[in-house]
Protein backbone atom coordinates (compact mmCIF):
# COMPACT_ATOMS: atom_id res chain seq x y z
CA UNK A 1 0.00 0.00 0.00
CA UNK A 2 0.92 3.04 -0.91
CA UNK A 3 3.31 4.96 2.63
CA UNK A 4 2.74 8.23 1.02
CA UNK A 5 -1.46 8.16 1.71
CA UNK A 6 -2.57 10.64 4.00
CA UNK A 7 -4.74 9.86 7.67
CA UNK A 8 -7.02 12.12 8.69
CA UNK A 9 -5.74 14.76 10.95
CA UNK A 10 -4.86 13.47 14.64
CA UNK A 11 -7.10 16.21 15.88
CA UNK A 12 -10.28 16.88 14.34
CA UNK A 13 -12.41 16.20 10.81
CA UNK A 14 -10.93 17.19 7.99
CA UNK A 15 -13.93 19.85 7.85
CA UNK A 16 -12.66 21.37 10.90
CA UNK A 17 -9.75 23.53 9.59
CA UNK A 18 -12.27 24.81 7.11
CA UNK A 19 -12.76 28.50 8.32
CA UNK A 20 -12.97 30.39 5.38
CA UNK A 21 -16.33 32.25 5.25
CA UNK A 22 -18.60 31.85 2.10
CA UNK A 23 -21.06 34.74 0.77
CA UNK A 24 -23.86 32.97 -1.18
CA UNK A 25 -24.48 34.70 -4.50
CA UNK A 26 -27.92 35.09 -5.56
CA UNK A 27 -28.19 34.03 -9.43
CA UNK A 28 -30.91 34.49 -11.73
CA UNK A 29 -31.49 31.08 -13.84
CA UNK A 30 -34.71 32.29 -15.33
CA UNK A 31 -37.33 34.71 -15.00
CA UNK A 32 -38.62 34.69 -11.39
CA UNK A 33 -36.11 31.58 -10.62
CA UNK A 34 -32.89 32.29 -8.59
CA UNK A 35 -30.19 30.06 -7.23
CA UNK A 36 -28.49 31.07 -4.01
CA UNK A 37 -24.62 29.87 -5.22
CA UNK A 38 -21.96 29.20 -2.60
CA UNK A 39 -18.31 28.35 -3.91
CA UNK A 40 -18.83 24.94 -2.47
CA UNK A 41 -21.01 25.05 0.25
CA UNK A 42 -25.04 24.07 0.00
CA UNK A 43 -26.73 25.69 -2.60
CA UNK A 44 -30.37 26.83 -2.19
CA UNK A 45 -33.06 28.51 -4.47
CA UNK A 46 -35.90 30.38 -4.33
CA UNK A 47 -38.69 30.98 -6.89
CA UNK A 48 -41.06 34.03 -6.90
CA UNK A 49 -44.56 33.91 -8.09
CA UNK A 50 -47.12 36.76 -8.04
CA UNK A 51 -48.13 36.91 -4.73
CA UNK A 52 -45.36 34.58 -3.09
CA UNK A 53 -42.15 33.37 -2.90
CA UNK A 54 -41.05 28.62 -2.75
CA UNK A 55 -37.71 28.17 -0.97
CA UNK A 56 -35.94 25.23 -1.79
CA UNK A 57 -33.85 24.49 1.23
CA UNK A 58 -32.76 27.19 4.23
CA UNK A 59 -29.20 26.63 5.15
CA UNK A 60 -27.92 25.57 8.83
CA UNK A 61 -28.95 27.85 11.23
CA UNK A 62 -31.75 30.31 11.91
CA UNK A 63 -28.92 33.05 11.91
CA UNK A 64 -27.43 32.18 8.28
CA UNK A 65 -31.15 31.94 7.21
CA UNK A 66 -31.94 35.32 7.92
CA UNK A 67 -29.05 36.73 5.55
CA UNK A 68 -30.37 34.22 2.76
CA UNK A 69 -33.90 36.37 3.63
CA UNK A 70 -32.23 39.37 3.52
CA UNK A 71 -30.81 38.70 0.14
CA UNK A 72 -34.30 37.51 -1.60
CA UNK A 73 -35.35 40.56 -0.08
CA UNK A 74 -33.30 42.10 -2.92
CA UNK A 75 -34.91 40.50 -5.17
CA UNK A 76 -38.75 40.76 -4.24
CA UNK A 77 -40.73 41.68 -0.96
CA UNK A 78 -43.31 38.94 -1.58
CA UNK A 79 -43.77 36.18 1.50
CA UNK A 80 -42.09 33.31 1.60
CA UNK A 81 -45.48 30.73 1.54
CA UNK A 82 -43.86 27.38 1.09
CA UNK A 83 -40.24 25.53 1.85
CA UNK A 84 -39.39 22.68 -0.17
CA UNK A 85 -36.40 20.27 1.53
CA UNK A 86 -34.84 17.93 -1.56
CA UNK A 87 -33.67 15.89 1.50
CA UNK A 88 -32.59 16.34 5.13
CA UNK A 89 -29.10 16.96 6.61
CA UNK A 90 -28.72 19.59 9.53
CA UNK A 91 -26.62 21.70 7.00
CA UNK A 92 -30.04 22.29 4.61
CA UNK A 93 -32.52 22.61 6.77
CA UNK A 94 -32.38 23.56 10.30
CA UNK A 95 -33.10 27.14 9.61
CA UNK A 96 -36.68 27.26 8.70
CA UNK A 97 -37.43 29.13 11.57
CA UNK A 98 -35.78 31.98 10.19
CA UNK A 99 -39.27 32.35 7.88
CA UNK A 100 -41.77 32.72 9.83
CA UNK A 101 -44.37 33.58 7.00
CA UNK A 102 -44.39 29.83 5.72
CA UNK A 103 -47.68 27.90 5.41
CA UNK A 104 -46.03 24.51 4.95
CA UNK A 105 -42.50 22.75 4.72
CA UNK A 106 -42.86 20.14 2.09
CA UNK A 107 -40.74 16.98 1.38
CA UNK A 108 -41.23 13.18 0.16
CA UNK A 109 -42.43 10.72 2.60
CA UNK A 110 -39.01 9.22 2.59
CA UNK A 111 -37.13 12.48 4.07
CA UNK A 112 -40.14 12.13 7.31
CA UNK A 113 -39.11 9.00 7.90
CA UNK A 114 -35.54 10.19 8.24
CA UNK A 115 -35.92 12.55 10.41
CA UNK A 116 -37.71 10.53 12.81
CA UNK A 117 -35.26 8.00 12.65
CA UNK A 118 -31.84 9.65 12.85
CA UNK A 119 -32.59 13.28 12.60
CA UNK A 120 -31.24 14.24 16.04
CA UNK A 121 -28.05 12.32 15.68
CA UNK A 122 -27.30 14.06 12.16
CA UNK A 123 -27.93 17.29 13.83
CA UNK A 124 -24.74 16.16 16.40
CA UNK A 125 -23.17 14.82 14.31
CA UNK A 126 -23.48 17.63 11.73
CA UNK A 127 -21.95 20.31 14.04
CA UNK A 128 -18.89 18.50 15.01
CA UNK A 129 -18.26 18.12 11.47
CA UNK A 130 -19.06 21.74 10.14
CA UNK A 131 -18.67 23.86 12.70
CA UNK A 132 -18.05 26.97 10.44
CA UNK A 133 -21.38 26.25 9.00
CA UNK A 134 -23.50 26.55 12.14
CA UNK A 135 -22.84 29.87 13.05
CA UNK A 136 -25.73 30.61 15.90
CA UNK A 137 -26.53 27.10 16.52
CA UNK A 138 -27.97 27.99 19.69
CA UNK A 139 -30.97 29.41 18.28
CA UNK A 140 -32.29 26.40 16.47
CA UNK A 141 -35.25 25.51 17.86
CA UNK A 142 -35.34 21.83 17.06
CA UNK A 143 -35.46 19.84 14.01
CA UNK A 144 -37.53 20.50 10.86
CA UNK A 145 -40.28 18.03 10.50
CA UNK A 146 -42.15 18.29 7.22
CA UNK A 147 -45.69 19.49 7.23
CA UNK A 148 -46.65 18.24 3.50
CA UNK A 149 -45.44 14.95 2.49
CA UNK A 150 -45.67 12.76 -0.61
CA UNK A 151 -44.43 9.81 -1.82
CA UNK A 152 -43.35 9.94 -5.60
CA UNK A 153 -44.10 12.76 -7.43
CA UNK A 154 -46.30 16.02 -6.56
CA UNK A 155 -46.71 19.59 -8.25
CA UNK A 156 -46.81 22.97 -6.58
CA UNK A 157 -47.94 25.74 -9.12
CA UNK A 158 -46.67 29.48 -8.58
CA UNK A 159 -48.61 31.32 -10.93
CA UNK A 160 -48.94 28.98 -14.59
CA UNK A 161 -45.64 27.86 -13.62
CA UNK A 162 -45.26 24.15 -12.67
CA UNK A 163 -42.17 23.12 -9.55
CA UNK A 164 -42.78 19.49 -10.34
CA UNK A 165 -41.14 17.52 -7.30
CA UNK A 166 -39.73 14.78 -7.95
CA UNK A 167 -38.23 11.19 -5.93
CA UNK A 168 -36.58 9.57 -8.81
CA UNK A 169 -34.68 6.58 -6.83
CA UNK A 170 -32.80 6.49 -3.60
CA UNK A 171 -29.10 7.84 -3.85
CA UNK A 172 -27.68 10.55 -1.59
CA UNK A 173 -30.66 9.43 1.02
CA UNK A 174 -33.34 7.66 1.30
CA UNK A 175 -35.73 10.74 0.36
CA UNK A 176 -34.14 12.36 -2.13
CA UNK A 177 -36.39 15.36 -3.96
CA UNK A 178 -35.23 17.29 -7.30
CA UNK A 179 -37.16 20.15 -8.17
CA UNK A 180 -37.86 20.47 -12.11
CA UNK A 181 -39.20 23.78 -13.84
CA UNK A 182 -39.99 22.24 -17.19
CA UNK A 183 -41.39 25.64 -18.48
CA UNK A 184 -37.62 26.32 -18.31
CA UNK A 185 -35.64 23.85 -18.18
CA UNK A 186 -33.85 24.06 -14.47
CA UNK A 187 -33.11 21.58 -12.05
CA UNK A 188 -32.61 21.86 -8.42
CA UNK A 189 -30.91 18.66 -7.79
CA UNK A 190 -29.94 18.75 -4.15
CA UNK A 191 -27.10 16.39 -3.28
CA UNK A 192 -28.15 14.10 -6.15
CA UNK A 193 -25.64 15.48 -8.40
CA UNK A 194 -22.73 18.04 -7.51
CA UNK A 195 -20.30 20.50 -9.52
CA UNK A 196 -16.45 18.80 -9.00
CA UNK A 197 -17.29 18.43 -5.19
CA UNK A 198 -16.67 15.65 -3.03
CA UNK A 199 -19.57 13.61 -3.01
CA UNK A 200 -21.20 12.46 0.35
CA UNK A 201 -22.36 9.21 0.36
CA UNK A 202 -22.05 8.12 4.30
CA UNK A 203 -26.16 8.32 4.20
CA UNK A 204 -26.42 6.93 0.78
CA UNK A 205 -27.71 3.76 -1.36
CA UNK A 206 -24.23 4.06 -3.19
CA UNK A 207 -25.71 0.96 -5.43
CA UNK A 208 -29.12 2.69 -6.39
CA UNK A 209 -27.69 6.16 -7.13
CA UNK A 210 -26.19 5.84 -10.53
CA UNK A 211 -30.14 4.42 -12.18
CA UNK A 212 -31.35 7.93 -10.36
CA UNK A 213 -28.84 9.75 -11.62
CA UNK A 214 -29.99 8.03 -15.02
CA UNK A 215 -33.33 9.27 -14.02
CA UNK A 216 -32.05 12.37 -13.99
CA UNK A 217 -30.06 12.94 -16.96
CA UNK A 218 -33.07 11.80 -19.08
CA UNK A 219 -34.58 15.11 -17.74
CA UNK A 220 -32.34 16.89 -19.90
CA UNK A 221 -31.64 20.12 -17.78
CA UNK A 222 -30.36 23.36 -19.86
CA UNK A 223 -29.96 24.59 -15.94
CA UNK A 224 -29.02 22.64 -13.18
CA UNK A 225 -28.31 24.09 -9.66
CA UNK A 226 -26.12 21.33 -8.18
CA UNK A 227 -25.91 20.53 -4.63
CA UNK A 228 -22.56 22.12 -4.51
CA UNK A 229 -20.81 24.19 -6.73
CA UNK A 230 -21.20 26.41 -9.42
CA UNK A 231 -24.54 26.65 -11.16
CA UNK A 232 -24.49 24.26 -14.53
CA UNK A 233 -25.44 26.07 -18.16
CA UNK A 234 -26.60 24.61 -20.85
CA UNK A 235 -27.05 21.10 -21.44
CA UNK A 236 -23.93 19.65 -22.48
CA UNK A 237 -22.22 21.18 -18.98
CA UNK A 238 -25.58 19.79 -16.69
CA UNK A 239 -24.73 16.00 -18.55
CA UNK A 240 -21.19 16.17 -17.41
CA UNK A 241 -21.37 17.09 -13.90
CA UNK A 242 -24.23 14.24 -13.98
CA UNK A 243 -21.44 12.07 -14.92
CA UNK A 244 -18.87 13.12 -13.18
CA UNK A 245 -20.91 12.18 -10.00
CA UNK A 246 -21.87 8.62 -11.62
CA UNK A 247 -17.72 8.16 -11.98
CA UNK A 248 -16.67 9.49 -8.32
CA UNK A 249 -19.23 6.90 -7.32
CA UNK A 250 -18.45 3.76 -9.17
CA UNK A 251 -14.67 4.80 -9.00
CA UNK A 252 -15.17 4.24 -4.95
CA UNK A 253 -17.44 1.20 -4.83
CA UNK A 254 -15.01 -0.36 -7.56
CA UNK A 255 -11.77 0.75 -4.92
CA UNK A 256 -13.34 -0.69 -1.62
CA UNK A 257 -14.80 -3.91 -3.58
CA UNK A 258 -11.39 -4.33 -4.59
CA UNK A 259 -10.40 -4.00 -1.07
CA UNK A 260 -12.91 -6.36 0.22
CA UNK A 261 -12.11 -9.33 -2.24
CA UNK A 262 -8.53 -9.10 -0.92
CA UNK A 263 -10.15 -9.23 2.52
CA UNK A 264 -8.94 -6.47 3.67
CA UNK A 265 -10.70 -3.81 6.46
CA UNK A 266 -12.02 -0.71 6.79
CA UNK A 267 -9.17 1.48 6.96
CA UNK A 268 -7.10 -0.91 4.09
CA UNK A 269 -10.25 0.21 2.41
CA UNK A 270 -9.92 3.69 2.76
CA UNK A 271 -6.29 3.52 1.93
CA UNK A 272 -7.06 2.02 -1.29
CA UNK A 273 -9.67 4.33 -2.07
CA UNK A 274 -7.92 7.23 -1.94
CA UNK A 275 -5.14 5.98 -4.01
CA UNK A 276 -7.31 5.69 -6.64
CA UNK A 277 -9.18 8.84 -6.30
CA UNK A 278 -7.28 11.14 -5.43
CA UNK A 279 -5.50 11.76 -8.97
CA UNK A 280 -8.82 12.70 -10.17
CA UNK A 281 -11.22 13.92 -7.72
CA UNK A 282 -8.58 15.12 -4.94
CA UNK A 283 -8.89 18.32 -5.82
CA UNK A 284 -12.44 18.78 -5.75
CA UNK A 285 -13.61 20.99 -2.24
CA UNK A 286 -14.25 18.78 0.96
CA UNK A 287 -12.85 15.65 -0.95
CA UNK A 288 -10.85 14.98 1.85
CA UNK A 289 -13.50 15.31 4.50
CA UNK A 290 -16.16 12.95 2.61
CA UNK A 291 -14.12 9.92 1.55
CA UNK A 292 -13.82 8.56 4.90
CA UNK A 293 -17.32 8.58 5.54
CA UNK A 294 -17.81 7.51 1.84
CA UNK A 295 -15.50 4.28 2.09
CA UNK A 296 -17.53 3.49 5.49
CA UNK A 297 -20.79 3.60 4.02
CA UNK A 298 -19.75 1.52 0.69
CA UNK A 299 -17.89 -0.86 3.01
CA UNK A 300 -21.17 -1.72 4.87
CA UNK A 301 -23.45 -1.81 1.83
CA UNK A 302 -20.36 -4.17 -0.50
CA UNK A 303 -20.93 -6.47 2.62
CA UNK A 304 -24.81 -6.17 2.92
CA UNK A 305 -26.02 -3.54 5.02
CA UNK A 306 -28.54 -2.56 3.08
CA UNK A 307 -29.47 0.45 4.82
CA UNK A 308 -27.23 3.22 6.00
CA UNK A 309 -26.29 2.89 9.92
CA UNK A 310 -27.26 6.11 11.90
CA UNK A 311 -24.05 8.61 12.11
CA UNK A 312 -23.77 10.01 15.55
CA UNK A 313 -20.85 11.93 17.07
CA UNK A 314 -19.60 9.45 18.84
CA UNK A 315 -19.10 7.02 15.36
CA UNK A 316 -17.59 9.87 14.11
CA UNK A 317 -14.91 9.84 16.49
CA UNK A 318 -14.49 6.16 16.38
CA UNK A 319 -14.36 6.26 12.31
CA UNK A 320 -11.58 8.53 12.44
CA UNK A 321 -9.67 6.61 14.87
CA UNK A 322 -10.17 3.31 13.18
CA UNK A 323 -8.65 5.30 9.99
CA UNK A 324 -5.74 6.97 11.89
CA UNK A 325 -4.90 3.08 13.47
CA UNK A 326 -5.61 4.32 16.77
CA UNK A 327 -7.83 1.00 16.76
CA UNK A 328 -8.89 -1.76 15.17
CA UNK A 329 -11.72 -2.02 13.31
CA UNK A 330 -15.19 -4.20 15.09
CA UNK A 331 -16.33 -5.09 11.19
CA UNK A 332 -12.71 -5.56 10.07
Amino acid sequence: MNSNISTPPANSFASASDTREQKPQVRELAPGVYGYISDFDPNCGFIVGDDHVVLIDTRPTPRMARDFLADIRQVTDKPVKFIVLTHYHAVRVLGASAFSDAQAIIASQGTLDWVHERGQADFESEVGRFPRLFAGVEEIPGLTVPTITFEREMSLWVGKRELRLQCLGRGHSGGDTVVWLPDCRVLFSGDVVENRCGVYAGDAYIGDWANTLDAVRALAPEVLVPGRGAVLRGAAACAEAIDLTQDFLATLLASVKAGIDSQQGLRECFERAQTAMQPRFGDWPVFQHVLPFDVSRAYDELRGTVHPVVWTADRDRELWAILRGEKASATA
